[in-house]
């Protein structure tokens, strides 16, 4: 199912993101927007836009129980943001690591959502 496989990329690209966030810190640096920052986020921005409308889609056909199109939303929100954040050294770590955690919860919860079968087709 693409929503499955769209979700689990977007679980690993969460990963990805706090992996780069440390490596950032620890190198010191400030990346090239141009040649590191900008292409990578306008890649996953399409990616998480493409997640985005698949989940509402689904969301919309069979309501999945505690799993609402605001949360879809948010997540989509919420990853462009760190996405970008991730290549700053200067980023909020709490504030960045709380937004990686509650798009993974959402994730996590399309996973598992599409693995039970909860679904109540309207």
């Amino acid at each position: 199912m693409q929503l499955m496989t769209e979700t689990i990329l977007l679980i690993q690209e969460c990963e990805a993101c706090l992996t780069r966030f440390q490596k950032m810190r620890d190198e010191d640096r400030e990346p090239d927007f141009f040649n590191e920052v900008k292409p990578h986020a306008d890649s996953l921005h399409a990616q998480i836009k493409n997640w985005q409308q698949i989940a509402h889609i689904w969301i919309t056909k069979t309501a999945p129980k505690n799993l609402y199109v605001q949360q879809i939303d948010h997540a989509a929100d919420a990853m462009e943001q760190f996405v970008v954040q991730s290549f700053y050294k200067g980023t909020s770590k709490k504030r960045f690591i709380q937004s990686i955690q509650s798009t993974m919860y959402t994730l996590r919860l399309v996973v598992r959502k599409l693995e039970e079968g909860d679904v109540h087709v309207k």
